[in-house]
């Protein structure tokens, strides 16, 4: 009896655990990251380059310490890919890029954009925390802004450290609990974005260290600061670009180092 009840409560946390996995992807079927900022037809050209020219606008800091061009004929896998903004960029330096996604409607943007750029990859809808990939298989996975949206994040990396060859690295990002835009968000009264999300968490440093327990050689870097946005309108927008930010920048790179609202992680399989 007491293994039956056992069994009962594990069925009910699994369809729980797929309920929430089903809402995630609704969610994001129904969203484009940065939609906003575009102003040509969805799908076309100038669609996809205006995402990436405002993508690294907004995060500059990637090109620096992510080398696109590092990793020629090696197997890349990005979770979480979109409509492959980074992706593109892996595959121009020559890496062999796997792109998945949980919403539909992202991977078949993103397979729009690799045929228009004239580069191969193998783009698939899969939960990035069930990889239908065999143990080792890719040299690099990179996932950017996924784990905290995820259902699972520690089930997530569990995969990604499964399908990471020995020697591979893992690249990922999650947000800061205790950043700049956590404390703006607060004393503005401003939500994040897409905070509406089924699932939306924030990690401490010593947290995302926790979860990348089975790797070794884990590098945490605090990245993302503020930068005059074109997202907010207004008053609030006003005191961003013009108050904050300039006063942010003139601030002691030590004082204000740990507070960047995305936390890089560089994690290696040994």
């Amino acid at each position: 009896m007491i293994q039956a009840t056992q069994r009962d409560a594990v069925a009910d946390q699994g369809l729980a655990h797929q309920a929430l996995v089903n809402q995630v992807r609704d969610y994001w079927n129904e969203r484009i990251h940065d939609l906003e900022v575009t102003t040509s037809p969805v799908g076309s050209p100038q669609f996809f380059q205006e995402l990436a020219d405002y993508r690294f606008e907004k995060l500059h800091y990637l090109p620096r310490l992510v080398n696109f061009d590092g990793f020629p004929q090696k197997r890349l896998l990005e979770i979480g890919c979109g409509v492959g903004t980074d992706l593109v960029r892996f595959a121009r330096g020559g890496a062999q890029v796997t792109g998945i996604d949980l919403s539909w409607r992202a991977i078949e943007l993103a397979q729009q954009n690799f045929a228009q750029a004239g580069l191969p990859a193998t783009l698939q809808v899969m939960d990035g925390e069930r990889l239908q990939f065999e143990d080792n298989s890719f040299a690099v996975v990179y996932a950017h802004g996924v784990l905290q949206y995820t259902a699972d994040a520690g089930q997530m990396i569990r995969e990604i450290f499964r399908v990471l060859q020995p020697g591979g690295r893992a690249i990922l990002m999650v947000y800061n609990r205790y950043s700049w835009l956590m404390f703006l968000s607060k004393v503005a009264g401003v939500r994040l974005e897409h905070d509406d999300a089924p699932v939306f968490r924030l990690f401490s440093r010593s947290q995302f260290r926790q979860l990348l327990a089975p790797f070794t050689g884990v590098e945490i870097i605090p990245e993302r600061f503020p930068v005059r946005s074109r997202l907010q309108q207004g008053t609030t927008a006003a005191f961003f670009n013009h108050a904050f930010v300039p006063l942010f920048n003139v601030l002691p790179a030590a004082l204000v180092r740990p507070t960047g609202w995305h936390l890089m992680a560089f994690a290696s399989k040994v």
